[in-house]
């Protein structure tokens, strides 16, 4: 592959380097201008991160420090620090930043780096735009999962986390179906992207069909789940999702070059040595195992897999290498600002984040579809 070849690809200054350094007669002076231009191109790239990095702190802080007992910004880091260390001095503060509010923070700050990882991954291995997690059906599945648990009371498991449980195992069928139908008919993105339609479109139809037949207090408890809310978050579930997505960003990041051969379309990555067809089901196997990890706990969060990666994109361009830890950081720093929002817009009552990630996305979503900018693809 050259800049020539994909000028999409690669940025302005990135191509000019290109330029310069298969030019014939380079000389000292421009070699070493074109590493300038690129050291700087990676070290704004390198910003964006670290700046994402910074606003998620700052936003988690605040958010810790709303509420009907408002505390300090400053006070409920000094708070989650004296916990850690067994120095407690109030125990009311102490009970309301480390056992009621941080849970809900952390889950938030996971689950948004798990959606936008993912959200990240699909939108570049199957070189669509408006792909996210939604687009693979894996949210579908865990709705009907759910609303098979709470409406008919149906579920694969008993005990208190027979909900999470139906959501997880349902959320896995699309993935299965994808493969099946990849394998018959090979797994090009196309393939891939319709057959996680039809798939949803069927879970749908049968969650609509419980949901006719389902008594009014069922239909209350599976509408606060389906709308994706954090106000449900605990220290139980954290270090299990946190796990997962940990492994699965990091696995992804590992396969990031891959990725980037990858969308270059099918047919260079086969030149270049890259078994395209299991490379797709891999990655798609690790990010539907991410994605149903965080939704058997939050319920349908929308959106956040798809915006997350489009303004990441916006500064760091479509490198995964750099793309892929932005979107991370990024999502996380979305749904927590997103869950803040909801939670003071109409205080004292609560606006579920699914609520607000939709007023985002929804937009977004409809900009992206008038605009049709594919430069940075």
């Amino acid at each position: 592959m050259t800049a020539e070849e994909y000028p999409h690809k690669v940025s302005r200054s990135v191509r000019k380097a290109t330029d310069i350094w298969c030019g014939e007669g380079i000389t000292a002076e421009e070699e070493s201008s074109a590493m300038k231009v690129y050291r700087t191109t990676v070290s704004k790239k390198i910003l964006f991160i670290v700046v994402c990095i910074v606003a998620a702190f700052v936003v988690a802080g605040i958010s810790l420090g709303i509420g009907a007992y408002d505390i300090g910004f400053f006070e409920c880091y000094e708070i989650i620090w004296n916990h850690l260390f067994g120095d407690v001095n109030d125990s009311l503060r102490d009970y309301i930043v480390f056992e009621k509010r941080l849970p809900r923070i952390l889950l938030g700050l996971i689950s948004g780096a798990g959606l936008a990882v993912c959200g990240c991954l699909m939108q570049s291995m199957l070189k669509n735009p408006l792909a996210d997690p939604y687009t693979t059906g894996i949210s579908s599945g865990a709705g009907f999962g759910a609303t098979l648990a709470i409406t008919a009371g149906l579920t694969i498991v008993g005990g208190e986390y027979s909900l999470v449980v139906n959501a997880f195992i349902f959320a896995l069928i699309p993935m299965a179906v994808i493969i099946t139908v990849s394998k018959l008919k090979g797994a090009s993105p196309t393939t891939m992207i319709m057959a996680g339609i039809a798939v949803m479109y069927i879970f749908n139809a049968f969650s609509t069909v419980m949901k006719l037949m389902a008594d009014p207090d069922a239909l209350a408890q599976l509408y606060a789940w389906q709308v994706g809310t954090l106000g449900d978050a605990s220290w139980t579930e954290i270090p299990l999702v946190f796990a997962v997505v940990l492994a699965g960003s990091v696995f992804i990041q590992l396969f990031a070059t891959k990725i980037n051969i990858l969308s270059t379309g099918d047919d260079n990555a086969k030149a270049m040595g890259v078994n395209v067809e299991n490379l797709r089901i891999i990655l798609l196997m690790v990010s539907t195992l991410v994605v149903a990890s965080i939704v058997s706990f939050t319920g349908l969060i929308g959106f956040i897999g798809m915006v997350s990666p489009h303004v990441a994109r916006m500064f760091v361009g479509s490198d995964n290498r750099f793309l892929i830890p932005a979107s991370i950081m990024f999502g996380a720093s979305l749904m927590i600002a997103a869950d803040t929002i909801g939670r003071v817009i109409i205080a004292p009552a609560v606006l579920e984040v699914g609520v607000i990630t939709a007023f985002i996305g929804g937009p977004l979503f409809l900009y992206l579809v008038l605009s049709k900018k594919k430069s940075v693809w």
